[in-house]
């Protein structure tokens, strides 16, 4: 089964010998090496690259461990690339495995023959390093798991069918080799237990584990609702009773973005422009993973829509944040009353932007009053959209919202955003 993901191809191929280091990342299992080693390598085939100047490294395999060490692995390539002026395609997976990688990625890049792409599962180790160490000379290409019109595309089902699979144990890509439910649901423990959690605690050394799985099933519960550190080491002393400093709770989340597990979602004044700090929501980069945290325990559809949502619009390259604009009225003893709305997303991708609403229903003219008040209270022009689960026309009223069903816009049979 070979699934496309013409997205992440497609920027590969756009950066191709560009004189910069391709870093993929990305959370584990989402497919970011059979992007790089059959997908892309398949592409260079097929473009007439000889297949003995494509160099394959996994660098999480013990088999390969002799490449971890840093003049190892430049002595290696170094010998083969000096044996012609042809272009070779270095491809390392895990690069995180490497001790000193930054100092031998900047090696690489003195080698005029040699086209550098690599992987890497933890953006602590990755993202900030192409900022602090190869300035300018780092191309990162964030890959996510499947968005749903990849998914479906390999999925033998009616829509509603793998919608309900979606949800309930994910999309990484392993998923949908899988046909009984208790094989999915012992994949994603394993893969949480074994690999997400063992690779947390053990690259951070962690002493407070009990309390550091309390944040993350508390993030868990709590997806598309605020919250806050404060808020969170209030929970552990008014219903665990055990006292959590700000600082550890802060220091946990920041271990589960590294890992690739959470993305926060920041609160912006939409009509001051700018950012209020807390609270922050949190959402899962696989919600399959999440469910499987807590035992499968909250499949609640209208919340997993709103994350899956925050997921596809990452995936489409947009920058996300959760919006919240005011307005002022006369109460009748004529005192100013300020009432909040929030959108669920403001996303942003250079000068566009777009306003996402996520409504599981609108089986009411004043559940969809309420869904639009939020839209009607900003004053811009920017594209204004509520996705419903309902199977639902595209549709625009008389102020040019839009209402599209959620299949149209999952599998992008409206206008692209």
């Amino acid at each position: 089964m070979q699934i496309k993901r013409d997205v992440y191809l497609d920027k590969l191929i756009r950066k191709r010998e560009n004189g910069l280091i391709k870093i993929i990342t990305g959370m584990r299992r989402c497919g970011k090496s059979y992007l790089l080693f059959n997908l892309f390598k398949s592409y260079l085939i097929q473009e007439g690259i000889r297949s003995d100047h494509i160099i394959e490294i996994d660098l999480e395999s013990r088999l390969n461990k002799d490449f971890r060490n840093p003049d190892y692995t430049i002595e290696h390539i170094k010998s083969r690339v000096d044996s012609d002026k042809d272009m070779y395609y270095l491809l390392l997976d895990e690069i995180q495995y490497m001790d000193e990688f930054e100092d031998v990625l900047n090696t690489f890049m003195h080698f005029d023959n040699l086209d550098v792409y690599v992987t890497g599962s933890n953006s602590k180790f990755l993202s900030s390093d192409i900022i602090t160490e190869f300035r300018g000379r780092g191309d990162e290409i964030r890959v996510y798991p499947l968005n749903f019109r990849e998914f479906s595309s390999a999925f033998d089902g009616t829509f509603d069918e793998a919608w309900d699979e979606f949800i309930r144990y994910g999309s990484l890509p392993y998923i949908l080799s899988l046909k009984e439910p208790e094989d999915k649901t012992e994949y994603l423990l394993t893969l949480f237990n074994k690999v997400y959690l063992t690779d947390v605690l053990e690259r951070n050394k962690i002493q407070h584990i009990e309390e550091m799985e309390e944040v993350l099933n508390f993030l868990a519960s709590s997806i598309g609702s605020y919250t806050s550190v404060a808020k969170l080491a209030n929970t552990f002393k008014s219903i665990k009773n055990k006292p959590i400093a700000d600082v550890t709770v802060k220091k946990f989340i920041s271990f589960f973005e590294d890992s690739f597990l959470i993305t926060a979602a920041k609160k912006y004044d939409i009509k001051g422009k700018n950012y209020i700090q807390t609270p922050t929501k949190y959402y899962f980069d696989d919600v399959g993973i999440r469910n499987a945290m807590i035992n499968f325990r909250q499949i609640e559809e209208t919340h997993l829509m709103e994350n899956v949502l925050f997921n596809e619009l990452k995936a489409r390259g947009f920058k996300i944040d959760v919006g919240s604009v005011s307005k002022y009225r006369k109460d009748k003893d004529n005192k100013t009353i300020r009432e909040n709305y929030e959108v669920d997303f403001v996303a942003n991708k250079g000068s566009k932007r777009v306003y996402i609403q996520s409504a599981y229903t609108l089986p009411t003219d004043e559940k969809e009053d309420k869904e639009l008040r939020p839209f009607n209270n900003i004053d811009d022009n920017f594209r204004k959209i509520i996705v419903v689960k309902d199977k639902i026309s595209l549709r625009q009223n008389a102020h040019g919202i839009e209402a599209v069903g959620l299949k149209d816009f999952l599998l992008e049979q409206v206008e692209a955003l």
